[in-house]
């Protein structure tokens, strides 16, 4: 039987000291390395990586997310990222109060703009990294498995006095244990059920919300993409890989205000107005404006599907990009309000990227 540890040293201490090492290691021989590719390469949860700096900058915060969430719009300007395998969605500007129902809960602002799924908001941090720019900050939240699910950075506006007060409120004492992860499990195939194809488009035909239709799919035990196939030359279109570039490039000349939806498990953010620098960067195709970023990796994508689902405001169409898998990696939407119709440049750019595919590349002169 292995020997008990010292009552004064922190359970699996030894865990959090040898990916601490591996990873300080790893930065030496790779210093511009990103924490979600570095704890890929060390075979650790990014969570597990964060936790390894834990009294070194790093403080392990406790979940109450009542008083997270209060605190939130007291901190004023920050930055938001919410992230897939896929996807990158950074948005600038400052949190609204949230609101719940149970563990499902909406912020609802002009700039931050998020729908919160807390069952899967497990552990988080208030991480400090000193750089050439100084001090970075941030919050950061994962998973059970440790996969992230939202981050907060503090921005040269930020409310410091407010985000050390929060990190004070909240911080567990350093001594905590190190952080385990539940495995994660294989992933199960996504398996369609036999459809009535004219029972199933006739319901679709009678939707009056947007939000039914998730329900509907449930229903109908119905993968996105099977019912994309399903419908396809009723109310889908499919797209070429392309016609991600075409929609923002297009968006970006004919100044049309879009709404672009990237999420995970615990979270979708979203992003309303427009969009105008357009780059691509190796595998990347990117947003690159003041107070929005997107990197979407376009070589990940395997199906993109133009959509119209009926509305009691009208036909409401939208643009819905999937990775092999049939994961999906984004959602683009024209600017639009319950309530209104979605507006006819909309419509237009996104019909046409179906019957006149082929924008220039973003980045091409």
């Amino acid at each position: 039987m292995p020997a008990a540890e010292p009552n004064n040293i922190p359970p699996n201490q030894g865990i959090r000291a040898d990916i601490a090492r591996r990873w300080a290691d790893l930065k030496a021989a790779t210093p511009h390395l990103r924490a979600r590719d570095a704890a890929e390469q060390l075979n650790v949860s990014e969570a597990q990586l964060v936790d390894s700096q834990v009294g070194q900058g790093t403080l392990r915060l406790k979940t109450d997310w009542p008083a997270f969430f209060a605190a939130l719009p007291g901190l004023g300007r920050i930055m938001a990222l919410t992230r897939n395998e896929e996807a990158v969605h950074e948005r600038r500007g400052t949190y609204e109060p949230a609101s719940f129902e149970g563990h499902v809960g909406l912020v609802l602002g002009p700039d931050i703009d998020l729908r919160i799924f807390l069952s899967h908001w497990q552990f988080a941090f208030a991480v400090e990294e000193s750089g050439p720019k100084g001090v970075r900050r941030s919050f950061q939240v994962f998973d059970a498995q440790g996969v992230a699910v939202h981050k907060i950075y503090a921005e040269d506006t930020t409310d410091i006095a407010a985000w050390q007060a929060l990190v004070t409120d909240l911080a567990l004492e350093p001594g905590v244990a190190a952080l385990t992860v539940a495995a994660k499990g294989p992933d199960k195939p996504k398996v369609s059920a036999e459809v009535d194809r004219d029972i199933f488009l006739s319901e679709w035909a009678a939707m009056k919300d947007t939000h039914e239709f998730f329900g509907f799919l449930r229903r109908h035990k119905v993968e996105p993409t099977d019912a994309f196939r399903l419908a396809e030359g009723r109310f889908t279109t499919r797209l070429s890989s392309q016609g991600t570039n075409d929609l923002l490039v297009r968006a970006s000349s004919g100044d049309v205000p879009i709404m672009v939806f990237v999420g995970n498990a615990g979270l979708i953010q979203i992003h309303t107005g427009p969009v105008k620098r357009i780059e691509r960067m190796g595998p990347w195709l990117n947003v690159l404006d003041p107070e929005f970023n997107l990197h979407l990796r376009e070589d990940r994508i395997a199906e993109t599907w133009l959509v119209r689902k009926p509305t009691v405001d009208g036909v409401v169409t939208s643009v819905e990009v999937f990775n092999p898998e049939g994961g999906r990696i984004g959602t683009f939407f024209g600017k639009r309000k319950p309530g209104e119709p979605e507006l006819d440049a909309w419509r237009s750019l996104a019909e046409g990227l179906a019957t006149n595919p082929g924008a220039p590349l973003a980045g091409a002169a």
